[in-house]
């Protein structure tokens, strides 16, 4: 079957969650928190989806200035159709819809360290992640 691509078409959270959990991504999502799922599509601004019929197959989701940055937060390609060249070609749009210059970041699943390389990314040894903001005391 075909697949279609969309860009910042609106998804519900249940086809958002309905996806993540056919993928390694949703074991890292709080699927089972709703609020926090329906923030994450409402306040990411580009999302780039992929389609087959009505069933949503793939998603890209991200957090963007358009012209600097842009943070990937969360590629997904349900896992019974991997391996078909839908995350590479939702990364493709991701970046296409950026000002040229503008950097596209990522931070991998550990199964996808090897994967990133293969498509033109470079690692960076620098990034670094705060969850507790009582350690700035």
């Amino acid at each position: 079957m075909s697949v279609a691509y969309k860009i910042n078409q609106a998804i519900s959270a249940d086809q958002f969650i309905n996806l993540l959990s056919g993928t390694t991504l949703g074991a890292r999502r709080p699927l089972d928190n709703i609020e926090t799922i329906n923030a994450m599509l409402e306040h990411g601004n580009l999302l780039v989806t992929a389609w087959q019929g009505d069933k949503l197959v793939g998603v890209a989701r991200s957090v963007t200035d358009f012209a600097f940055c842009c943070y990937l937060s969360d590629i997904a390609v349900d896992e019974a159709i991997q391996s078909s060249g839908i995350g590479k070609q939702l990364i493709r749009l991701t970046k296409e819809a950026l000002q040229p210059q503008c950097t596209l970041i990522l931070l991998s699943a550990p199964q996808a360290v090897d994967y990133y390389p293969k498509i033109g990314f470079t690692q960076h040894g620098s990034a670094w992640v705060l969850t507790d903001i009582d350690a700035l005391k």
